[in-house]
């Protein structure tokens, strides 16, 4: 009789591990995960998310972002991928903080409000800031990871509102908002934007890239419109924060306060021996060639066909998911 109870016993012991272990592995499996400002999910704040995720997964997470004011400086660190940050909403979704480079000497690159270092990290559907004062630069999303995709996003700042920051990374921007003063675009990684605004504030510089020489593809602009201001009407397309800077525009609509010489040798005129910047197919008041400088280009028919996702992103075209 004590030989079955105690048998009866370990078969039910042996349950409830596996049971435990079972809920536990879900556990670890969670694949969404849920942020609210106003305590109805299961973090307030996006960062201690982020820090719920298992390092290196093979899966994909899911942070969903309900609608708020979320103030904090956000790093998604090295060792977090395969993770998407969708947001309830691009307007109403805002992640912010007003650091800029004057702040007790703090200097650019630590001024971000969103640092992505990891790789395969997905942005949607939400409005990353940098709201501080124009007193100095002042990043609202400096990137370091590799396949990064930015859906739908807007990104609000002034001077250096996006950084990107790490040589040979590639980067997707599709139907995203992007407002800035001066070079609000800058970094030498490979980036494509699609269907995206660029706002300028001010008469001054939309991209100041600094790509490798070793890198064929800089930034790419396909089909974006080129917006500003009110009573902006002197904005460059770019200027060569390194000298073998690479930016083209294709199929894209200029606005008037696009000047007639399209480009800025950032007072170097060296840089115009090296600095390779082009346009295809644009349109718009701001997109008239004749006037352009002499060093820039106007690509043919034949030499626009190459800037697609497969060429640019390589032997990762495969992560391009908009074929």
């Amino acid at each position: 009789m004590k030989r079955t109870i105690f048998k009866g016993m370990m078969c039910l012991l042996l349950l409830a591990v596996g049971a435990t272990s079972v809920y536990a592995q879900q556990q670890q499996r969670k694949d969404t995960l849920v942020v609210a400002r106003d305590g109805t999910g299961e973090y307030r704040n996006i960062q201690e998310a982020v820090e719920a995720v298992r390092a290196f997964m093979d899966y994909t997470v899911t942070i969903y972002i309900k609608n708020g004011i979320y103030k904090e400086k956000l790093v998604i660190p090295s060792w977090v991928k395969n993770v998407q940050l969708v947001g309830e909403s691009a307007e109403k979704t805002i992640i912010t903080y007003d650091d800029h480079a004057n702040i007790n000497k703090m200097g650019t690159f630590r001024t971000y409000t969103v640092k992505v270092e990891g790789n395969d990290i997905t942005f949607k559907d939400l409005t990353i800031e940098n709201n501080a004062a124009p007193l100095g630069q002042a990043v609202a999303l400096h990137t370091e990871g590799d396949r990064l995709m930015f859906v739908n996003c807007r990104f609000l700042g002034n001077q250096d509102t996006i950084y990107t920051g790490t040589e040979g990374a590639r980067l997707l921007f599709t139907n995203c908002y992007i407002e800035g003063t001066t070079d609000f675009i800058f970094g030498p990684s490979t980036a494509l934007f699609e269907y995206c605004e660029l706002h300028s504030k001010r008469d001054s510089y939309i991209t100041a890239a600094s790509t490798p020489q070793s890198e064929e593809f800089g930034y790419v602009f396909k089909n974006c419109k080129l917006t500003a201001a009110p009573g902006v009407k002197k904005v460059y397309l770019g200027r060569p924060w390194r000298p073998y800077a690479a930016t083209v525009f294709i199929n894209c609509e200029f606005g008037n306060h696009i000047r007639p010489e399209g480009w800025h040798n950032w007072k170097n005129p060296e840089n115009e021996k090296t600095a390779r910047y082009a346009e295809f197919g644009n349109t718009g008041a701001g997109a008239d060639a004749s006037g352009r400088v002499a060093w820039a280009k106007q690509l043919t028919n034949k030499e626009a066909m190459k800037y697609t996702p497969q060429n640019i992103f390589k032997e990762s075209s495969n992560w391009y998911p908009y074929k």
